[in-house]
């Protein structure tokens, strides 16, 4: 199983049967033993990643509350050093952000070359929820398609390689992280109020979700999309497209310099 790039052309459904895991998946002991496989792969190849310095890596992870983007930078990142490695999240924009270009914060987050950063959330929630509480006209709403197009192919053509999961969890399973969270303790945080707001408008979501996978799921920025209902298949996914594509990038570690060739340790 791997995971192909959204066709903006193909038919999108983000059905509740689309979230669950097909019947080809590996069991799950099995995909415990991948997933470690997978992120230790990926420890490999970001030791040589940020050796080399061509290239930034920009992976995008969205999805509706309690899909998974935390468990998943926990778990898919484990192995990788923090030193190459940043996360943003991205939450209501504060006065001084709303001063500026929607844009403005994202283009500030967006990792150096050499370095990882993950987006836990990112600029299409500026997108998704103005349009769902109807804050954004159509109009304008379209042209953000094609402004975070271009954005992001600006960075691609500056070196930053694109990724972006969303990571579909059904509805059932959704209530019933949901339920896990007001019913521990020690998840009592991550619930908010306004979740359940959200979830009370899951047609709507599903709308504004599926036209941002077809708008901007393009060749240099592709999007690619997650069954999330099971913890474990989603990370193995995801670790294995991301461990996939750094190994395409052909990345090498820098020849030494002339300065330092036959220097000898006394």
């Amino acid at each position: 199983m791997r995971l192909k790039p959204i066709d903006p052309a193909d038919s999108i459904k983000l059905r509740d049967s689309d979230a669950h895991p097909p019947k080809s998946a590996p069991s799950d002991g099995r995909l415990k033993e991948l997933i470690d496989e997978e992120t230790e792969r990926i420890s490999r190849l970001q030791e040589v990643f940020y050796a080399d310095g061509r290239f930034a890596m920009l992976i995008v992870l969205q999805g509706r509350d309690a899909s998974g983007k935390d468990g998943t930078i926990r778990k898919v990142f484990s192995a990788v050093n923090p030193q190459g490695c940043q996360v943003t999240t991205f939450k209501k924009p504060s006065e001084r952000e709303q001063q500026h270009d929607y844009l403005w914060r994202v283009h500030q987050a967006a990792p150096a070359r050499s370095m990882i950063g993950i987006f836990n959330r990112s600029h299409y929630e500026d997108v998704l929820v103005p349009r769902v509480h109807h804050e954004l006209p159509k109009r304008e709403c379209a042209a953000r398609y094609e402004q975070i197009n271009d954005f992001e192919r600006m960075l691609s053509e500056n070196g930053t390689v694109i990724l972006k999961f969303f990571l579909h969890v059904s509805r059932d399973e959704q209530k019933r992280r949901l339920e896990e969270r007001l019913a521990d303790e020690t998840k009592n945080w991550k619930f908010q109020v306004g979740d359940l707001d959200d979830r009370a408008k899951w047609k709507e979501y599903t709308t504004a979700y599926k036209d941002v996978l077809r708008e901007c799921s393009t060749k240099w920025a592709p999007w690619y999309l997650v069954p999330a209902d099971d913890k474990n298949l989603r990370n193995w996914l995801i670790a294995r497209r991301i461990a996939d594509v750094m190994d395409d990038l052909g990345l090498r570690y820098p020849e030494a310099s002339p300065a330092i060739r036959g220097l000898k340790i006394v």
